[in-house]
């Protein structure tokens, strides 16, 4: 990857962080310390079909994926979504172990409690220990918590989208007196920079407002800097790196026990591009090989953590009149069959879990790891882990 862009989204997501964490400073300091269990990350990664991905033909897409974690994993080849496959609704039905069927812009919330309301509420963890960091903006405004009376707000995960800040910025910068398809951008860095000083990131449903001595003089510097040389070398920027990043800062400022992150580059494909989705593919191959690095690597998770990776979906058979790998709306075993890795510490051995399992199963296994009292989801917990 560029060196220069990834610079960039390094001090972008250090700068992002440490700004939420200057504004909610006197809230953290008044709550119990960290709780010291186990520790879940779930990441769900858009629509990709097996084809592109586990078969002979998709290996050259998953290098990371297929040769270096897959030989260390529990891996369930036959995983289905059974129900509504767009991206809130498949979030939402993981995340709460029933089939969701709401409004797939994300405009009402789960209807039955999400994990981060049960465990927070079961095991008094703050909201620093639960996470959601999306790139997809659609989960973003009702996903963290439910609309179930004892559950809801109180109970809610830090839920964000990352890259809005830098979208915010190219819509001002090219808004600025050119022509729609065109922009300088040399108008992008003030445009981040009078973001990153302004009271609140537009989008993120984050107050930021602080005290002017608490700025990160040397974080900012630095995205100063990076975007200096990435107006200068006109390098993109993709939002699922900006998205693992500001995990990655997450992960080091505060070691949340539940961590969701959602990584859609590969949704390019709603825009016709096979070569572009099947980037966003290799994207996610990268990105998931080194958050697992970063796993072993940090004290607070290495040894403690388990990982799940899965797709929200496949994608439609090419020649359907869905236009094939542009959507995911077709009843076939080509969008609803889907696959999953597990690592780390509920794994007791590297192997293949031939069992057929739904998605709503992951919501009971990660309730049994976290030992929190569950008992009325449809799922049953995975087969072939500690659990």
């Amino acid at each position: 990857m560029h060196t220069t862009r990834r610079n960039l989204l390094k001090a972008a997501a250090a700068l992002l962080v440490d700004r939420w964490a200057s504004a909610n400073r006197r809230a953290l300091v008044s709550v119990p310390a960290r709780n010291p269990g186990p520790k879940v990350i779930v990441v769900a990664c858009g629509g990709m079909r097996r084809s592109d991905t586990f078969s002979e033909s998709g290996f050259q897409n998953i290098p990371h994926l297929h040769r270096d974690l897959m030989p260390q994993s529990a891996f369930y080849p036959l995983v289905r979504n059974a129900g509504v496959t767009s991206h809130y609704n498949t979030i939402s039905s993981i995340l709460t172990g029933n089939w969701q069927r709401l409004d797939d812009w994300g405009k009402t919330p789960p209807a039955s409690p999400t994990l981060f309301e049960v465990l927070r509420k079961q095991t008094g963890m703050r909201q620093d220990e639960t996470w959601l960091i999306s790139s997809n903006k659609a989960l973003t405004s009702k996903i963290g918590s439910s609309s179930i009376r004892d559950f809801g707000p109180a109970y809610g995960a830090n839920v964000i989208f990352p890259k809005q800040l830098l979208i915010n910025a190219v819509i001002h910068a090219a808004a600025k007196g050119h022509p729609v398809h065109s922009t300088d951008r040399s108008t992008v860095q003030p445009e981040i920079e009078a973001m990153l000083n302004s009271d609140n990131y537009d989008g993120l449903g984050w107050s930021v407002a602080q005290d002017s001595g608490s700025q990160d003089d040397l974080t900012l510097g630095a995205m100063k800097q990076a975007i200096e040389d990435l107006v200068r070398t006109n390098a993109p920027v993709t939002g699922d790196e900006f998205t693992f990043l500001v995990s990655a800062e997450v992960m080091r400022r505060f070691s949340p026990s539940m961590l969701v992150m959602t990584f859609s580059d590969m949704e390019v494909a709603h825009f016709g591009s096979y070569s572009l989705h099947l980037g966003g593919i290799r994207t996610v191959d990268r990105l998931v090989f080194e958050l697992w690095q970063q796993v072993e690597a940090l004290p607070a998770y290495s040894g403690k953590t388990t990982l799940f990776v899965l797709p929200e979906f496949g994608r439609d058979l090419d020649g359907s009149n869905t236009n094939g790998f542009f959507n995911h709306r077709q009843n076939s075993d080509s969008t609803r069959l889907t696959w999953m890795m597990c690592m780390g510490d509920a794994v007791p051995k590297a192997q293949v879990v031939e069992n057929p399992v739904e998605q709503i199963d992951i919501c009971p296994t990660i309730s049994r790891l976290f030992q929190l009292r569950n008992p009325d989801l449809p799922g049953k917990p995975l087969p072939g882990l500690w659990i």
